[in-house]
């Protein structure tokens, strides 16, 4: 076989691969609008963990500044931003400010998340979503994953991996999307 007809067969198959690949998506139901800074809040629906067997979704949270941070109890860098998250919390939360952290643990895990939550003394609230349907619909590529909304709803901040969110910059953008002139005290 000639060089160039190789090439042609690599090329057919590509293209043949990408279609497929195409097509695949599509019938899969997988065709989300691409996640970024500035794009809406993907629908979500996540479980309570109060014992009543409800969802929350984002239309819960309308017209609110929100960080929504998918984690879960045996992730490391999850464990480490907890506090922080926990402080910024507390600091903002009289303006209003929310923070719902969603626990992307497997089904059947829920005892052990609220385990967590009281030994790190977390009072921000806590959803369940152990299906991989969150993470799909964030488009993340890990956790724990961050998600700073603004009251319009669109996704202000993304933070993939550990960060300090009462991080004088962090607590900036939250005053800034609360109408905060000073950040508040703790």
């Amino acid at each position: 076989m000639s060089t160039a007809r190789q090439w042609g067969v690599v090329a057919a198959i590509v293209v043949v691969l990408g279609a497929g690949l195409a097509v695949g998506v599509q019938l899969g139901g997988r065709d989300f609008a691409q996640v970024r800074v500035g794009s809406p809040t993907p629908p979500f629906r996540a479980a309570t963990l109060d014992g009543t067997a409800r969802t929350k979704s984002i239309a819960d949270y309308s017209g609110e500044v929100v960080l929504i941070n998918l984690w879960a109890t045996w992730c490391g860098p999850c464990v480490i931003e907890m506090p922080s998250i926990q402080r910024l919390y507390d600091r903002y939360r009289e303006h209003g400010f929310k923070v719902v952290a969603i626990a992307v643990d497997d089904p059947g895990f829920e005892q052990r998340i609220l385990d967590f939550v009281a030994e790190h003394e977390l009072t921000f609230e806590i959803l369940h979503e152990g299906s991989g349907r969150i993470e799909q619909q964030f488009q993340t590529q890990g956790i724990p994953a961050t998600f700073l909304v603004g009251r319009d709803g669109r996704i202000r901040k993304f933070s993939l991996g550990a960060a300090d969110w009462d991080s004088s910059a962090n607590r900036a953008v939250v005053a800034q999307l609360l109408g905060v002139s000073e950040p508040a005290a703790p």
